[in-house]
């Protein structure tokens, strides 16, 4: 059991979401950095979609009644037990009675805390992942507060990595900064004009402060549609079309001067244009970015696409070979 001290700044219950619910409208949610959850879930041999807790900017400080192992993954964040640093991407033991403490992101906005045996809160629909809008899922469909109880399970795997057990700091993604965004182009990208879209392609975005677990919305050229030669955005607005679904990671463009990429709690339809998508692999690093990060997209194939996402699955792979060669010796 977990006895919440102080909440940080945003903490959530995430797994890996809610996946089979887009259909009827009911985003899949759970964590914005798969890569990560998932490394953090590794270190302390929970499977894959365990829960854990995503942390936003600044974390919590958890008191532990009985020992517990934990790791830290995603920005890094200063961790302590008990006021003693500890490193973060790193198999951790919390001793009963003390508290884990976890403060301010110095990278990433991201930080996933995972507990051997996950995060025990209610399933809904299969998932522990929290979707705050309809306020289901994680621990009562809302962020942390002090004096919550987490209950701890036992969702662990056959193989579970000794304390110190580190990932190699090659397979740690490369967090904030200026980042490369990989898009396959479809959906409304017709309704720009060539010079728009070779434009989009050849600019660099900047990450907005009004972002959130919806979407990133980034600042950058104003596009143009084949049917009016000013920036759109005033009186009839060429951006809206006919009501069209939205895959995670569309980059639907509202007024011109805003693109705003989807992440996993957003909706499933809308009416505004959208130029492509990010690809699966990208959005990880897409939801690490911060203001005023900076982004430019690549196009790619779909068959490009694929391939991102088959060697994020074996980067994965490889994370999980190390820790099982580190506890040879």
């Amino acid at each position: 059991m977990l006895t919440v001290l102080t909440p940080g700044a945003r903490t959530l219950v995430q797994d890996l979401g809610r996946d089979g619910q887009y259909a009827i409208g009911l985003p899949p949610s759970g964590a914005l950095d798969q890569y990560s959850h998932r490394c953090a879930n590794l270190l302390v041999g929970n499977h894959e979609n365990a829960a854990t807790l995503e942390i936003a900017m600044i974390g919590p400080a958890l008191h532990c009644a009985e020992p517990t192992v934990v790791a830290v993954t995603g920005g890094d964040a200063d961790v302590r037990v008990d006021g003693v640093p500890v490193s973060c991407w790193q198999t951790v033991e919390v001793p009963a009675g003390q508290v884990l403490q976890i403060g301010t992101l110095r990278t990433g906005c991201h930080a996933y805390l995972a507990v051997r045996g996950g995060i025990a809160t209610e399933p809904f629909l299969g998932s522990r992942s929290t979707y705050q809008s309809s306020a289901i899922g994680g621990h009562e469909g809302r962020p942390l507060e002090a004096g919550d109880t987490l209950p701890v399970g036992d969702e662990t795997d056959v193989f579970r990595p000794g304390v110190g057990s580190t990932v190699d700091p090659r397979l740690r993604p490369a967090l904030g900064g200026h980042q490369r965004l990989r898009l396959v182009e479809g959906l409304c990208r017709h309704r720009f004009t060539d010079d728009s879209v070779r434009e989009f392609f050849a600019s660099t975005f900047t990450v907005s402060a009004e972002s959130d677990r919806t979407g990133r919305r980034l600042t950058g050229p104003a596009l143009r549609f084949v049917d009016r030669e000013a920036p759109f955005g005033a009186g009839d607005n060429p951006s809206n079309v006919v009501d069209l679904g939205y895959p995670v990671g569309s980059v639907q463009v509202p007024n011109g001067e805003e693109a705003i990429c989807l992440l996993r709690d957003a909706v499933t339809g809308g009416g505004y244009a959208t130029i492509g998508t990010v690809v699966s692999a990208d959005l990880d690093v897409l939801a690490q970015l911060k203001a005023p990060d900076t982004v430019h997209f690549v196009p790619v194939s779909l068959d490009q696409a694929i391939a991102a996402r088959q060697e994020r699955r074996d980067r994965v792979k490889h994370v999980r070979r190390g820790l099982r060669l580190l506890s040879l010796y």
